[in-house]
């Protein structure tokens, strides 16, 4: 039997129905929202407008927080304007063109934390090669590199549900939209469409936070002769990219690393890598960073500077 796409839009049920909730909710992400914009913005300047953009770490950090300002902005926007409104709407063009723009930065971010990854692992386990394999032309490959894979990987997803019929009914579980609440609501069997959702981005995002993973067991092993000074330095550097890599790899392994189901929690661990995590990098980048705070500090100094100069 052939169905025929029949829905124009879909309601989305948000992550509360509780008038209270929704109140507290939207003061919450709100204030989540603008304090992401300003802290990841700020690591951009200052990284831009210093010496800090030379040093491939800090060349993947800016592109890091600007990939997070467009990656939480396809989704916290809409999310803070449905918690003012009873009935949250979303056409279905504008739910597939969420689809692949969360995709698409979602599948940039894994690929930037990989070059973090590899640029700490090379500056640690072979220093003496560092300028050469970590050269300014090989960061710009890699970048270059994570967006065409994120352009494919995300065209894939959206042809994925644009070849679905959807007849009702039209409303999605979740606070935007994503693949699996969408392949439940479609007219046909999807099994073998959550199976190539679990292939490609389930077991790509599991491949890549081993690989990520591996290279800070390999940093930590290597060092295990070093001075307790070197040890305590790598130590700090290393952990705040753990961090970030647990904070966004894990709640995204829980919900794609499994077959097509979705579940009541995972709007709980889609907060963490669509607002939480992002707003989360630059603390945890700059807390600990005596370069991030100098950079920080001069770059706000010189601009406090020059206003007065003029004024």
């Amino acid at each position: 039997m052939k169905y025929r796409n029949n829905i124009t839009e879909f309601v989305l049920l948000g992550l509360s129905q509780n008038n209270k909730v929704q109140i507290l909710c939207f003061i919450l992400f709100l204030f989540c929202y603008v304090v992401l914009l300003m802290g990841n913005l700020i690591i951009m300047i200052s990284i831009l407008g210093s010496k800090l953009i030379d040093q491939p770490m800090y060349y993947f950090l800016a592109y890091l927080s600007l990939v997070d300002v467009c990656y939480t902005s396809t989704v916290t926007p809409k999310l803070i304007s449905d918690l003012l409104v009873e009935k949250k709407r979303i056409s279905y063009n504008n739910c597939l063109i969420q689809v692949f723009t969360i995709h698409l930065f979602g599948a940039i971010e894994i690929f930037v934390l990989t070059g973090m990854a590899y640029d700490r692992y090379v500056a640690i386990c072979k220093p003496l090669h560092y300028q050469v394999i970590m050269s300014r032309k090989r960061c710009n490959i890699m970048v270059i590199v994570a967006f065409v894979w994120a352009i494919l990987h995300s065209f894939s997803q959206s042809v994925l549900l644009m070849l679905l019929p959807f007849c009702g009914p039209n409303e999605i579980n979740h606070y935007f939209c994503d693949v699996y609440p969408l392949l439940e609501l479609a007219c046909i069997d999807t099994q073998r469409e959550g199976l190539l959702v679990v292939v490609s981005s389930g077991m790509v995002a599991l491949v890549v936070f081993i690989v990520v993973m591996g290279s800070y067991i390999m940093i930590l092993y290597s060092l295990r002769g070093h001075s307790s000074e070197s040890h305590q330095k790598a130590l700090s550097t290393c952990g705040s990219h753990i961090t970030v890599v647990v904070l966004f790899f894990g709640p995204v392994l829980f919900i794609y690393i499994r077959p097509a189901t979705t579940f009541k929690e995972d709007k709980v661990f889609a907060l963490f890598y669509t607002i939480i995590a992002p707003m989360l990098n630059p603390f945890i980048y700059t807390l600990k960073n005596k370069d991030m705070k100098n950079a920080i500090m001069n770059i706000w100094r010189n601009n406090f500077l020059r206003r007065n100069l003029i004024f």
